[in-house]
């Protein structure tokens, strides 16, 4: 693959995100990521893809935020000119996320509205916005979740919000079909990093319940996800379009 294909990963400074921006290098392109708040984070993981040997740059988004997203798509014009030397960009990956736990009967409208806002309405217009400068020929990788599969009690906004995300992929698939970008979803199952306040890393008895009812016997690590986000991404997986790839290890299956 061309060193000159350019992916964008959104909430790429740390967890999956930013194993996916590593991965993504070491498939042999170039990386811009963003990150809401952790800038140090995201300069160090834009310092591990340089040592891989691409080039890479962050850019603070806050995805919630779709108002701002016009002005964040001329600085990427910007950034991707300067430091790419590129006009446009390769690869979308809607990844920034963020997790609520809440049954139904308690769930607040403030907290399902930042869910929408943040996981469906900031990845719709997102990518939207990022059309006129995506490259024909590029792609888009929506993250989802196992939760959009099956159900566990105080995820039903999120997981209805991914459920959302796997539609809209679909319709993305059809709609771009006639500039031959693809559009598939990764569905992560549990995975050990701080999303959700850290549960799947930090509470044992949770762990254990994972591993029991995952058909590899563990809980999920980053290192698991990534390299499937990367190979999206690649020439190899030029025919896949429109399709939903969770990566769970088996769960609840």
């Amino acid at each position: 693959m061309s060193k000159d294909k350019i992916a964008l990963v959104t909430g790429g400074s740390r967890g999956l995100g930013e194993d996916m921006a590593i991965n993504l290098a070491k498939k042999g392109l170039n990386v811009l990521l963003t990150y809401r708040s952790y800038k140090e984070e995201a300069d160090k993981t834009v310092n591990e893809i340089e040592k891989i040997g691409q080039k890479a740059y962050a850019l603070q988004l806050d995805v919630a935020d779709n108002h701002s997203f016009d002005a964040f798509v001329e600085e990427v014009k910007k950034v991707i000119d300067s430091h790419f030397g590129a006009k446009q960009i390769d690869f979308l990956i809607n990844n920034a996320g963020i997790g609520i736990n809440a049954p139904i009967s308690e769930t607040t409208e403030e907290q399902f509205n930042a869910l929408v806002d943040i996981h469906f309405k900031g990845a719709f217009f997102l990518t939207q916005k990022m059309l006129p400068i995506m490259a024909d020929g590029g792609g888009i990788v929506n993250i989802s979740s196992g939760l959009a599969r099956f159900s566990f009690p105080g995820y039903s906004v999120y997981g209805s919000m991914k459920a959302a995300i796997e539609a809209l992929t679909r319709y993305q698939a059809k709609e771009l079909g006639e500039r031959k970008i693809r559009s598939n979803v990764v569905a992560p199952g549990a995975i050990e990093t701080d999303f959700g306040g850290g549960t799947n890393k930090n509470d044992e008895g949770k762990r254990a319940a994972i591993a029991n009812f995952t058909a590899l016997g563990r809980v999920g690590i980053p290192s698991d996800i990534g390299g499937v986000v990367a190979f999206l991404c690649t020439e190899e997986a030029k025919w896949i379009n429109a399709q939903r790839i969770e990566v769970s290890g088996g769960m609840m299956i």
